[in-house]
């Protein structure tokens, strides 16, 4: 099985939150799953941090590739086909990173681990 992040679950993982539900923790914990994250969770953690809307352990550019990586999880390069996808999507959701999560995760078949309502209006398997 493989899934995509969403990125406050990333952000929940990787800062050991409390939130994540016990199904996304054994999904992300499973071996034989693979997890990958989105550069646009990536993007989206670095602007509300360069904001002073996130606080990290430390500066994003380190922090956010060294999580990846630490935690064995995969990077889902964004295509052309995910993003012209997104103009295919109803505006139930407005935020440009989510529909790009969308748009990828159905390009690429993949469940969204979230807790967000807003996704799972979407034609998307979610896991939470």
């Amino acid at each position: 099985m493989r899934c995509l992040l969403d990125t406050h679950t990333f952000l929940w993982w990787v800062l050991e939150d409390g939130r994540l539900s016990v199904t996304a923790r054994a999904t992300i914990t499973d071996s034989t799953v693979e997890v990958f994250v989105s550069p646009a969770s990536a993007w989206e953690i670095a602007i509300k941090s360069a904001l002073g809307r996130l606080d990290l352990p430390e500066p994003a550019p380190s922090y956010v590739p060294s999580r990846i990586v630490a935690n064995d999880f995969r990077e889902l390069p964004v295509t052309v086909a995910h993003a012209v996808r997104t103009a295919d999507l109803p505006l139930i959701h407005r935020d440009p990173f989510d529909r790009l999560l969308i748009a990828q995760a159905q390009v690429e078949r993949l469940p969204i681990v979230t807790n967000d309502p807003a996704i799972s209006r979407y034609d998307v398997e979610t896991i939470w």
